[in-house]
């Protein structure tokens, strides 16, 4: 008997330590979804995705980091002076575990706004500003990360 309470004890700890993070094959869950169009719809859609996939990896006890990208029109996301959605990238942001999600902005996309409107612009603070968003795709993706584009 008490071999087996052990073994079951060592089981359970094996399953508690050796999943969290982690699919099935042992690569972490990372996924990215771009943003490029400046609709308010695309947005909450791309929302509603990242919240999806962090309640059902948290409801099995297991991280996913995310990487929200915007670049073109759809830098209007991470605008702070044109966001429609920014108080729910604020709650989602709040939500997910510290460095779990992350907002990425296209510097390329901002620099040609600022030239065109002739005014500086700012991004959200939840945002963080990426050289290219394009690239940054490219480079998520080939560091294993999927993709999702809504």
């Amino acid at each position: 008997m008490r071999g087996f309470l052990r073994l079951a004890i060592i089981a359970l700890l094996s399953i508690g330590f050796g999943s969290a993070g982690f699919a099935a094959d042992g690569k972490p869950h990372r996924v990215t979804i771009q943003i490029d169009q400046n609709d308010p719809q695309i947005m909450n859609l791309v929302l509603n995705n990242a919240t999806n996939v962090i309640e059902y990896y948290r409801a099995k006890n297991e991280d996913v980091d995310l990487d929200v990208v915007a670049y073109g029109p759809g830098l209007h996301m991470l605008r702070a002076d044109t966001s429609p959605v920014k108080d729910r990238i604020k709650r989602l942001k709040d939500m997910a575990f510290p460095g779990k999600i992350q907002f990425s902005a296209c510097n390329h996309t901002k620099q040609g706004m600022e030239k065109t409107e002739g005014h500086a612009i700012s991004v959200l603070p939840e945002a963080t500003i990426v050289p290219s968003g394009v690239v940054h795709l490219m480079e998520l993706q080939e560091q294993g990360w999927s993709y999702v584009k809504p």
